[in-house]
């Protein structure tokens, strides 16, 4: 909790002045009941009219003070509160915006959203409460026992005897359901998690007629859930019928022995009155301190699993700008990646050079670590060993914004953004002309479709390009990455949704439009890379063959293997 104080600075002001006027409405509660015992013992007990009216005026007045007062309060802790979510909720998109793929992958997506929405509400209340309640709800308990004790100090025996049975049940409920707060946190997780996925593979769900099992799933999930919460609730429920019982006994002690001494002339029927409120008071309070009490511990707990995200180390970057001189526009020593926690590394011995305009490409099976040894480029992952040399500069080196401004990446799945096309198109480069846009769409074999489009740059995109096929989808992130003509471009098997004649039409448009940018293209196509001037075979995280198309068939069995697989025989004929 103590990392993210740093929120609440801007806020200094209504830390001090909301608990200030919280704890004078508390002031002025306090002093009612004296008022209610000068009522009864002076006021009605000589039938003075006029006192009476005169002194319920004194409680009105005190009344409307106090209400203003917690108003006052209510807004101060409100500014605060909020203000104090907005500043963490930015800070943590932010931070997490700014972590590696190493980082995210720590935690999980699923929980981050968690923690960046239900976990930030948690805290954001914790605050509310904290200058609403923190201060009035033991200010009330300690002074109302002080002002008992003034009044009648054996008759507080009785105070001094309930109030440790209800403390004491407090804590036994709190000692039980804590644990169980966390654990229902986690249980929240799994349900966040259920519900992104189901929502981003509705497709596949229903390509396999997965519906009733992933809804029985989910149900599950948020079965386990309710019963946690009931669980909690069925101890807490233990709480407030218990306060009560002791309570009400208590003020029944009060007055059975209250009215002995009335009898004795010890006390005055007001001065029991009065006792009687701040017996009330108290245990009132206390009850309002064990539910403050249970937020405090939600609070901590979900601001701890803030503080995990916090703690994560932000993406690390260098300071290096190469001027772009060197020759080899890629070099990787040695190189070799494991994923935290994994059993084996997902690329190891990894060597090759590639030089400014040429084509690498890279193919294996499912698993063989292609999309690992890609995203080592950009310095998505950082090599666990060896180095990676972007234009001469180790990638550590490198200004990271500096280093991705110079890479076009296209991901395996096509990722579109809500919006026009044309925004879609501006995310390389944020003043990129309609005419670039246009020349990278006629490069990437998109604008043969958009130009049929009603309104072309203007049509709209629906969430993740639902409203595209997946070719057109594919299509329009090769576009995009190519705006600006970086000086790499990655095509993570991007072209896997095109036919082979659209297919070759890409990779001969790249090759006369921009000759001078260097391409890495993974496939699972050896056609898609039979023009590249260099191709690695993976196999198991290893290379297992480099060289050309020609060269592997001859030298490489694994290349020979996936070659022969893909070709029939008018194929092989056709593309000897």
């Amino acid at each position: 909790m103590k990392k993210l104080l740093r929120f609440l600075k801007n806020y200094k002001k209504e830390l001090i002045f909301g608990p200030l006027f919280k704890l004078l409405e508390a002031i002025f509660e306090l002093i009612v009941p004296l008022v209610m015992a000068e009522i009864i013992d002076n006021g009605i007990a000589n039938a003075d009219n006029a006192y009476v009216w005169k002194m319920s005026g004194v409680i009105v007045l005190l009344g409307m003070c106090g209400l203003c007062f917690a108003l006052t309060c209510q807004f101060l802790a409100a500014k605060c509160a909020y203000g104090f979510g907005t500043e963490l909720r930015q800070a943590l998109y932010k931070h997490i915006n700014s972590l590696s793929y190493t980082s995210i992958d720590k935690i999980g997506t699923s929980s981050l959203v968690n923690r960046l929405t239900n976990d930030s509400n948690t805290v954001q209340n914790g605050v509310n409460m904290f200058i609403r309640l923190a201060v009035r709800a033991p200010f009330l308990v300690i002074g109302a026992a002080v002002m008992a004790v003034t009044i009648d100090l054996k008759l507080s025996l009785v105070l001094f005897i309930a109030a440790p049975l209800i403390s004491g049940i407090i804590f036994f409920i709190m000692s039980r359901t804590v644990p169980m707060y966390k654990k229902t946190q986690q249980k929240l997780d799994r349900a966040s998690m259920l519900t992104r996925e189901n929502l981003e593979g509705a497709r596949v769900i229903r390509a396999f007629s997965r519906q009733q099992e992933e809804i029985d799933e989910f149900k599950q999930a948020v079965n386990d859930i309710t019963e946690c919460s009931v669980a909690v609730g069925k101890i807490s429920a233990i709480l407030n019928p218990a306060a009560f019982m002791i309570m009400n006994l208590g003020i029944v002690a009060i007055l059975w022995f209250g009215g002995g001494r009335i009898n004795a002339g010890s006390l005055t029927q007001g001065e029991l009155t009065a006792f009687t409120n701040y017996m009330t008071q108290i245990l009132l309070a206390l009850v309002v301190l064990a539910n403050l009490i249970v937020i405090f511990t939600k609070a901590f707990a979900s601001a701890n699993r803030i503080s995990e995200v916090f703690d994560l180390e932000p993406e690390s970057t260098g300071t290096g700008i190469p001027d772009g001189s060197c020759e080899n526009i890629i070099e990787f020593s040695n190189v070799s990646f494991t994923y935290n926690d994994a059993g084996d590394s997902s690329v190891r011995g990894l060597d090759f050079v590639l030089k400014k305009g040429e084509m690498l490409g890279i193919i294996g099976g499912t698993g063989s670590g292609k999309s690992t040894a890609a995203s080592l480029i950009p310095g998505f992952y950082r090599a666990t060993e060896g180095i990676v040399k972007i234009s001469g500069t180790d990638v550590n080196d490198w200004d990271i914004e500096a280093l991705r401004k110079r890479i076009g990446i296209v991901p395996q799945k096509a990722v579109l953004f809500s919006g026009s096309l044309r925004e879609n198109m501006k995310w390389r480069k944020a003043d990129a002309s309609d005419e670039e846009i246009i020349a990278a769409l006629k490069t990437a074999q998109a604008w043969e479709f958009v130009e049929k489009m009603p309104d072309k740059l203007d049509t709209y995109i629906s969430q993740g390009g639902k409203n595209l096929s997946g070719g057109q989808k594919q299509r329009i992130s090769i576009a995009r990455a190519l705006i600006g003509k970086p000086d790499i471009i990655i095509l993570d098997d991007s072209t896997s949704a095109l036919d082979y004649a659209t297919d070759l039409k890409l990779r001969k448009a790249l090759r006369e439009d921009m000759s001078d940018i260097s391409v890495v293209m993974i496939s699972q196509r050896t056609t898609s890379l039979k023009d590249a001037d260099k191709i690695i075979v993976m196999e198991d995280g290893s290379p297992v063959g480099v060289g050309t198309h020609n060269e592997l068939l001859e030298s490489c069995d694994v290349y020979r293997e996936i070659y022969s697989s893909q070709m029939n025989e008018k194929e092989e004929s056709k593309n000897a």
